[in-house]
């Protein structure tokens, strides 16, 4: 079975799934704005990636060992991303001065949003691969193909991931600390189209002042939040393409799954991010490694199983060096 879209059981399961634990996440355990504690945040932290990693048992038992092994290949990189973009949830959080008690609804509209966008990213990726293998062009107008059937999407990833992997090493440092988010495309597009108060309202989106509707700075964030995902997404897609090209329901399902457990694992990390100062190095590599894959994919094949072994080892090793080697900040004048 080499597209998981023709198993109609998998796909209920992940609906289904999907569904009941964000009803749970928002209508009961959350029904309130609180400040989420580090103790509630590793509950759901577990919650998720147990669920994650059920569904890929899952999918190990209806499709075997291969698609198992795309599906965790595809779900490390991408979570390996999100925690190194948590950096910018905290400082677009510290920049607004989004209360505490809030920031929850704000990660959760955030992921409803990445729900959405991401299914666009990858079904049309998807087909956009399928319709640029350069056999099938040159067979379309009546030419003999290559010994080699080179894709030219995934060609360009691949020389992208490359560039982005090779630029990113020693960069350890963000140079969004000193970004001025208030001039963002999220908070400019709100601006444009509604009137905002200067103070927060709870935890509504949008509040009346002197008999005057108004959208509140929690609106604004949300956008900024959302603008940030779609930026994400250009180094995340791109690399999961790599994994498994011609099946978007692994590429989605491990995406989704690793974009759900963001919010928690926000809470949990977000006083522990001295954990992750050599993750970028980590995911310098992992990009590089996956464009390096793309570009000889049509010359030499690598399995996904070594693919999960690489970047499950890079992420480990880029986790202890950051404990055993942490980088030194010194303070701003």
């Amino acid at each position: 079975m080499d597209n998981l879209l023709y198993h109609p059981g998998l796909i209920a399961s992940f609906g289904v799934l999907v569904l009941i634990m964000l009803a749970l996440d928002l209508g009961v355990f959350n029904k309130k704005s609180h400040v989420i504690s580090s103790k509630e945040a590793m509950w759901w932290s577990i919650a998720w990636i147990g669920l994650s990693m059920a569904f890929s048992g899952a999918i190990y038992q209806f499709a075997g060992f291969e698609k198992f092994t795309q599906y965790q290949s595809a779900y490390w990189i991408e979570k390996a991303l999100s925690v190194d973009n948590l950096f910018v949830f905290i400082l677009v959080f510290s920049f607004f001065r989004v209360p505490r008690e809030v920031q929850h609804k704000v990660l959760f509209w955030g992921i409803l949003g990445a729900l959405f966008f991401r299914a666009i990213f990858i079904f049309a990726g998807v087909a956009l691969i399928e319709a640029t293998y350069l056999n099938k062009i040159l067979n379309y107008f009546g030419r003999e193909g290559f010994k080699y059937d080179i894709n030219i999407v995934l060609f360009i990833f691949g020389i992208f991931l490359l560039y982005a992997g090779i630029k990113s090493w020693g960069g350890g440092g963000h140079d969004d600390e000193d970004k001025d988010y208030s001039q963002s495309p999220g908070a400019r597009l709100i601006h444009r189209f509604f009137k905002v108060s200067k103070n927060f309202d709870g935890d509504k989106f949008f509040t009346v002042q002197n008999g005057v509707k108004m959208a509140t700075p929690l609106l604004v964030v949300v956008t900024v939040i959302e603008f940030s995902d779609l930026l994400f997404a250009v180094d995340s897609i791109p690399a999961i393409f790599a994994i498994a090209p011609d099946d978007p329901f692994i590429l989605y399902t491990s995406n989704i799954f690793a974009i759900l457990g963001l919010r928690s694992l926000y809470f949990l990390l977000a006083n522990f991010m001295y954990m992750f100062s050599r993750l970028s190095y980590g995911l310098a590599i992992i990009l590089a490694f996956i464009g390096f894959k793309m570009v000889i994919g049509p010359f030499y094949h690598i399995e996904s199983s070594h693919s999960l072994m690489v970047v499950v080892g890079v992420l480990i090793g880029s986790v202890l060096a950051s404990i055993w080697f942490p980088v030194k900040t010194e303070p701003k004048d």
